[in-house]
């Protein structure tokens, strides 16, 4: 029965593409109140970073997230893979290694069978396993539309901790994984996307971002953060506004999904992708053309972005061609000193120096 169920046709939106809006999240967690003081809450709600991370004794701190969404594809078990592995990226991102997950499922019990949840949660176990920690409990509601994640704990020692608001001028930036996949995932939802497409789409989106964990310790790593719903281009703009630095983004190194440049010439992609690209817009020059598609896409379980100083970046890629990631030793961009017209601005190939 399962088989014949698309989970993508029970939701507004899919995957990280269904994060609240920028300017409407900004207003939510930037109320003027007056907070308590928790002297070892080392990253909290003052910052846009990816977790929130205590410091627990002799150094050692605790890494704290939770990331729940809307289907991104149809197969229940790997909707489970994806909303798992995209989860524990947070974690990554903040260079600590994931200790333990609980879940968090909203279902529809009156519109789908009970063995749909099932399938999600043993696609999640799945990832967990191969992240080496427990699924270890979670809670469940009946809601209209279908909805799951993970709260991840992890820790990671203080001095190898890395934030998305320490990059500094002169950093080279490199990125993980392909853009594309908010482009992909909006044409498997309109019945479009090839198999193969589909199968390489899945492949980026379980990828686990373990290679956070790994550079962590390096000399020279200056800021991590992941790339999710706002796109490349609205975490970048995180990045340089938090470290108070500009960027020069070489857009031919950008490296895309097979498939999503064909969808996005034939205007196939979120719909908030242009909420993305109305937010930033104004804070990047040097967009001419469809690549804002590209730039704003909402990817969902993406890649890492990697501020690395220039004179450590030959270790850097050593250690990233070790781990299998050979084709991301081309930096994407460069950070320099604080622009007072632009955080952001688009370089062809022919005008690119690093």
């Amino acid at each position: 029965m399962s088989e014949a169920i698309r989970l993508t046709q029970f939701s507004k939106g899919s995957g990280c593409g269904c994060k609240i809006a920028p300017a409407v999240l900004e207003s939510i967690l930037h109320q003027k109140s007056v907070k308590p003081s928790f002297p070892n809450l080392l990253v909290g709600n003052e910052s846009n970073d990816d977790a929130a991370i205590m410091e627990l004794q002799n150094g050692l701190c605790l890494i704290s997230t939770v990331d729940f969404f809307t289907p991104v594809v149809d197969d229940p078990f790997d909707f489970g893979r994806i909303a798992a592995a995209n989860s524990i990226s947070d974690v990554y991102a903040m260079g600590g290694s994931p200790l333990m997950a609980v879940a968090i499922l909203g279902f529809p019990v009156d519109k789908l069978p009970a063995e749909i949840a099932a399938k999600i949660l043993q696609g999640a176990r799945a990832v967990c396993e191969v992240a080496g920690i427990p699924l270890a409990g979670g809670h469940s509601i009946d809601s209209p539309e279908p909805i799951f994640g993970l709260s991840v704990n992890g820790t990671i020692r203080k001095e190898h901790l890395k934030r998305n608001n320490t990059a500094q001028p002169g950093d080279l930036l490199f990125l993980t994984k392909p853009l594309g996949i908010g482009i992909l995932a909006a044409a498997a939802k309109r019945s479009l996307i090839q198999p193969e497409e589909l199968k390489q789409l899945i492949d980026v989106m379980t990828q686990l971002n373990t290679i956070g964990a790994t550079v962590s310790s390096l000399p020279g790593v200056s800021a991590i953060t992941d790339i999710t719903g706002f796109g490349l281009l609205g975490h970048l703009i995180e990045m340089c506004e938090g470290s108070g630095v500009s960027a020069e983004l070489f857009l031919n190194r950008l490296s895309i999904i097979p498939g999503a440049e064909k969808y996005r010439d034939q205007f196939v992609f979120p719909d908030n992708t242009y909420r993305n690209w109305n937010a930033y817009e104004k804070k990047v020059i040097g967009v001419n053309g469809p690549e804002f598609i590209t730039l704003c896409d909402p990817q969902t379980s993406g890649g890492l972005l990697i501020a690395v100083e220039e004179r450590e970046v030959a270790t850097f890629t050593a250690v990233l061609a070790t781990q299998g990631l050979q084709e991301y030793c081309e930096p994407i961009g460069r950070l320099f000193e604080q622009q007072q017209d632009y955080s952001v601005k688009i370089m062809s190939e022919k005008n690119t120096t690093a």
